[in-house]
């Protein structure tokens, strides 16, 4: 074993080039939404200095705030960026889809750092700062009410829960969030991990569905009492 120093949330903050703002100023005029989203078609795929300056560009046109220093990836998707808000710092990892919703919330806070081929279900999903979001994470917002029973369950009506991961927590590979769960500050959900409950800040949870493993070092206090699904809504 041995140990190194974090290399992303150590970074300077660097802000971005005027031409490069002036350039995303320049697609939001000239463009509307549905032609700025197939401009970034054609930068998305590859990984050269020009493609990457596009796509932070074309998303600074699209999305409602966008900070600087944003690295996006190759082969990120997205729907619906208009309702975005990504914070200064911001990685975003390779093949990462962020799906938004037309009258949703999906905000990004300030040095997170999403890893590769990770899913959001960004209906109403707000990630903290200083998140990190471990390769192939995946976040549910909404679910199928299933009622009646009668009609086909992708017919019926869909609920849509809050999701918040709040700031210096870290998310495991390949873990689940389902809808209308809370991850505490400084928490942290295993590898794998399926989370059906609030997360209380500075905990370790792990499993299927996540249950409370200990205290991270230096956060003493007995076990939290076991919440109900979704947060006790």
């Amino acid at each position: 074993m041995r140990v190194v120093k974090a290399v992303h949330a150590l970074k300077p903050h660097v802000s971005d080039e005027t031409f490069e703002l002036g350039l995303a100023k320049f697609l939001r005029a000239r463009y509307d939404l549905q032609s700025r989203v197939a401009l970034y078609g054609r930068f998305a795929s590859t990984d050269s200095d020009v493609d990457a300056l596009m796509r932070r560009a074309i998303w600074r046109a699209c999305c409602k705030r966008f900070g600087h220093g944003v690295q996006i990836g190759v082969g990120v998707g997205f729907k619906h960026p208009e309702t975005f808000e990504i914070g200064d710092g911001v990685f975003i990892g390779a093949g990462a889809y962020l799906q938004g919703r037309m009258d949703g919330t999906f905000r990004i806070g300030r040095r997170a750092w999403i890893g590769p081929q990770s899913y959001f279900d960004a209906r109403h999903l707000v990630l903290e700062e200083y998140v990190g979001w471990g390769p192939g994470a995946k976040v549910l917002g909404s679910e199928h009410t299933g009622v009646p029973i009668t009609e086909p369950i992708l017919k019926t009506d869909l609920i849509i829960r809050p999701v918040v991961v709040k700031r210096h927590a870290d998310i495991g590979t390949g873990a689940i969030l389902l809808p209308g769960v809370s991850v505490g500050e400084g928490a942290i959900v295993g590898a794998g991990a399926v989370v059906t409950r609030d997360v209380p800040a500075f905990s370790v949870v792990v499993g299927t569905p996540a249950r409370f493993l200990r205290w991270r070092d230096g956060h003493d206090g007995p076990p939290p009492e076991r919440s109900s699904p979704h947060g006790g809504r």
